[in-house]
């Protein structure tokens, strides 16, 4: 049975959580779904669901491109961004730590767009703003130095690799939430959202076990869940 994203998005938001769905995903053989553990929301309660628009980021030097000296100040961006669509996250790897992949004004674009937020290899600036929007952005923090003379997008909606090696494509599941941010392969959301669900109604289950004195070796051997 197939989930609409609306619903499956609101089972996620409501009942669902990085924890669960990533024991889900090792049990099938899913082992390398954690973004790195770097990548952090700007604020512990933020929560981010939807379908990856993957964007890839490159370092330069000043804004001149090829043999041309022709300025391109940061590549693709502005395409990549105007083309998110509604309940799509903003995924960008690769670039480094010495300037900002995101900031306040692309969040407000992206908002404007129905974007459900932004997970980046790198840093964000403009962060007061953001947070006033309440667009959720997961990063590896705050640093306030722009992108236009130091990196630049390069592609979008292709496959991106982070550092850890976990692989994203557009169109996968994101989930984001206070313990890591995570990505579901687009052919396995159905099954292993199920499964996570399955999981839930099962810890709830060992909950009441544990409150009844039960000890965790026995819960474990009856039920596989601990």
């Amino acid at each position: 049975m197939s989930m609409e994203d609306d619903e499956l998005f609101r089972l996620v938001r409501e009942h669902l959580f990085t924890a669960v769905i990533g024991d889900v995903m090792d049990a099938a053989g899913l082992t390398r779904q954690f973004l790195p553990q770097t990548i952090r929301a700007l604020r512990p309660d933020m929560v981010v669901v939807g379908r990856a628009m993957t964007v890839l980021e490159a370092d330069c030097a000043g804004e001149q491109v090829g043999h041309s000296g022709q300025a391109e100040p940061f590549g693709l961006m502005f395409r990549a961004l105007d083309q998110l669509r509604p309940h799509e996250v903003y995924v960008a790897a690769g670039g480094s730590l010495r300037y900002a992949f995101w900031g306040g004004l692309m969040s407000t674009r992206a908002k404007a767009l129905g974007a459900t937020g932004a997970v980046l290899g790198g840093c964000h600036r403009d962060t007061r703003e953001i947070l006033g929007l309440g667009l959720p952005v997961f990063s590896t923090g705050a640093y306030a130095q722009d992108q236009r003379l130091r990196g630049r997008v390069v592609d979008y909606r292709c496959r991106v690799e982070f550092d850890n090696a976990a692989v994203v494509d557009s169109g996968d599941l994101i989930v984001g939430d206070l313990d890591g941010v995570l990505v579901v392969p687009a052919a396995h959301v159905q099954d292993i959202i199920q499964a996570a669900s399955a999981k839930v109604q099962g810890e709830e289950r060992v909950r009441a076990m544990l409150g009844r004195g039960m000890t965790t070796e026995a819960i474990f051997a009856e039920t596989g869940i601990m």
